[in-house]
């Protein structure tokens, strides 16, 4: 039979496709534009000239700083926290068979199919019941709970594209439970760690929802950038720190497509 994917797409679905992508990405490279605007006060297009000033301004305003730590931090812990669980849940589900596997399965990943208000708004009752002050940590366990989800599915993809003849093998041969994690287990699931270590800390940087729930007095970069856009001081300093953010979100999804594209063959299936 003949093959027809050595033809062309028709016309219309590239126009399509064109479209669709000036429609996805058109808005961020206004974004960028805006950052070298000349315009303090107001969004004019086309800008009335081009400036690198603004980089300098922001570089110089301290509040941009603190919120850019604050973001930083949180996302890092948020994403170690993310790391152990999500990989314990991972392996407990995918490598053992017990009564409840699919439920508990469905609550790992149901607090990112919920809507961001709801688990906000669950998260910020159960902080004022146990009378639990607002603080770094509240956003930490804020984050941390689709940080988890993001590393578990992951970890429990590759964990059930590893062929359980690896494990036994090395049991086996007299390795015990440490070894053969470290040995065996660990470099067959590094790269889907590292990939959804990377996606989880580019959702906790750029977390707004959640993060306004849970952060009391306290601003992350996009609280500071609503905060800035609602009361804006010079406009084109928030533009400057939105290219921080798409490029510190950006970077690490790339890395992790990467990573992970080439990860569909079962290690350990080979004879």
């Amino acid at each position: 039979m003949r093959s027809d994917r050595g033809q062309s797409a028709p016309l219309g679905l590239k126009i399509a496709a064109a479209c669709g992508l000036l429609f996805l990405h058109l808005p961020i490279l206004l974004i960028f534009v805006y950052a070298f605007t000349t315009e303090e006060k107001s969004f004019v297009w086309p800008p009335p000239g081009l400036t690198t000033q603004w980089f300098a301004v922001t570089w110089n305003r301290p509040d941009v700083w603190e919120a850019l730590s604050l973001s930083i931090r949180v996302a890092a812990i948020s994403t170690a926290i993310a790391l152990v669980l999500g990989t314990l849940c991972a392996a407990a589900v995918s490598q053992t068979r017990f009564f409840g596997r699919e439920t508990i399965s469905l609550l790992v990943i149901l607090p990112i199919a919920l809507p961001g208000i709801i688990t906000g708004i669950a998260l910020r009752s159960a902080f004022a019941l146990a009378d639990i002050p607002f603080s770094f940590w509240t956003i930490v366990l804020g984050h941390a709970t689709f940080c988890v989800v993001v590393v578990y599915n992951n970890a429990v993809a590759r964990f059930r594209r590893t062929s359980g003849s690896m494990i036994e093998a090395s049991m086996d041969l007299g390795a015990d439970g440490f070894q053969t994690f470290r040995h065996v287990v660990l470099p067959n699931i590094a790269t889907a760690l590292l990939a959804g270590g990377m996606l989880a800390f580019a959702l906790s940087f750029d977390e707004v929802i959640v993060t306004t729930f849970t952060a009391g007095q306290q601003q992350t970069v996009p609280i500071w950038m609503l905060e800035e856009l609602i009361r804006p001081r010079q406009r084109p300093v928030t533009n400057v720190v939105a290219m921080v953010v798409v490029l510190v979100t950006l970077l690490p999804i790339l890395l992790a497509y990467y990573l992970t594209r080439d990860g569909d063959q079962i290690a350990g299936s080979g004879k």
